[in-house]
């Protein structure tokens, strides 16, 4: 089956993952959805970053919080039970205006050398993937992600050249996507979990898969946060922040030992791990690594320890989400079978 879902006032929830949200779309296992994700940034610049439908989302939407993202859902997974894996297939993410956003904000891990919120607007070619800065302004008044739906009208701060010449690869993603957390009542959308949430890694996208943990009856999956563009690290605090029309194709699995967050791609797998701080986050990306490697691949804890250290990459996701993230790369091809071969 194929649905489709748009992003509109009633199939929004602005800022929280909760398990007892009501699902806004129902599925079975292997149906496609058509979804819009829209950027909680729109108001960066609404004469470019908004149409009609956006609008609709920011003036209709007010309960909002204690996170900053808007996220469509939830969908439910007809079947889904706690202890089933849910696979999520990302088949397209296409931007859906030409323009989108970067934030230079207050929790950014420069903060301290900056002292600025700085607002970067981009215009978008979708077609060659490359961006370019159209213009840029300070914002002096509250942050803004502080005031989630913060619209900034054209004519109310000045709007400055901003880099001249440069030009900046696109990746759409999706910074956040996940399955209700087993904690009830709302949790921000802000820190990345075991649940998937705010992972910020930038090859969450188009032939990219994701293995999510269910946590409750449904799974109850919300999409948001959409980029279409972001170095590993995020460092200013955000992306570049465009809204996306994706294409997903879900999936139930009880054939997976994945208790935690993983992204196959065509040549690797990407183990997610979070932690207050890096030395945090890069332990359990290793523990969760040497544990899979174990269970996935078979190899003692001595021989999944040798490879570690000579073949897996420990990476930098991001240090700007509250809980900082770390992924371990594994190279598929070093491994025979169905796991050694493309997505």
């Amino acid at each position: 089956m194929y649905h489709v879902l748009p992003a509109t006032p009633t199939t929004v929830h602005w800022g929280y993952f909760d398990p007892a949200l009501d699902p806004v779309l129902t599925v079975d296992s292997g149906d496609l959805v058509a979804v819009e994700a829209l950027t909680h940034h729109a108001g960066d610049a609404p004469d470019l970053l908004m149409d009609n439908q956006i609008r609709a989302v920011f003036e209709q939407v007010t309960d909002r919080g204690p996170g900053p993202h808007l996220l469509t859902g939830p969908i439910a997974v007809t079947g889904a039970r706690p202890g089933d894996v849910l696979q999520v297939d990302i088949l397209e993410a296409t931007p859906r205006l030409a323009y989108g956003s970067n934030l230079a904000a207050h929790w950014g891990y420069l903060y301290d050398l900056t002292a600025a919120e700085r607002v970067t607007i981009y215009e978008l070619d979708a077609a060659a993937l490359r961006g370019r800065a159209l213009f840029g302004y300070d914002w002096t008044t509250t942050p803004l992600a502080d005031q989630p739906g913060t619209v900034v009208e054209p004519g109310s701060v000045p709007r400055q050249p901003a880099l001249p010449g440069v030009t900046v690869p696109l990746r759409p993603h999706f910074g956040t996507m996940g399955v209700a957390p087993a904690a009830a009542g709302r949790v921000s959308s802000v820190p990345p979990g075991d649940h998937g949430g705010n992972i910020d890694n930038w090859r969450i996208g188009a032939g990219g898969r994701m293995y999510y943990p269910v946590h409750t009856a449904g799974a109850l999956l919300s999409i948001g946060d959409p980029h279409v563009s972001q170095g590993d690290g995020e460092i200013s605090g955000t992306a570049l922040e465009a809204s996306l029309n994706g294409l997903l194709r879900l999936t139930l699995r009880r054939d997976l030992p994945f208790a935690v967050p993983v992204l196959e791609t065509a040549t690797e797998l990407l183990i997610h791990g979070f932690g207050d701080n890096l030395d945090g986050a890069m332990r359990a990306a290793a523990v969760r690594a040497l544990d899979i490697l174990q269970r996935l691949y078979g190899l003692s804890r001595a021989d999944a320890y040798s490879f570690m250290s000579v073949a897996v990459d420990f990476t930098v996701t991001q240090v700007v989400d509250q809980r900082q993230g770390v992924h371990a790369r594994i190279d598929k091809r070093c491994f025979p079978g169905e796991w050694g071969t493309a997505a």
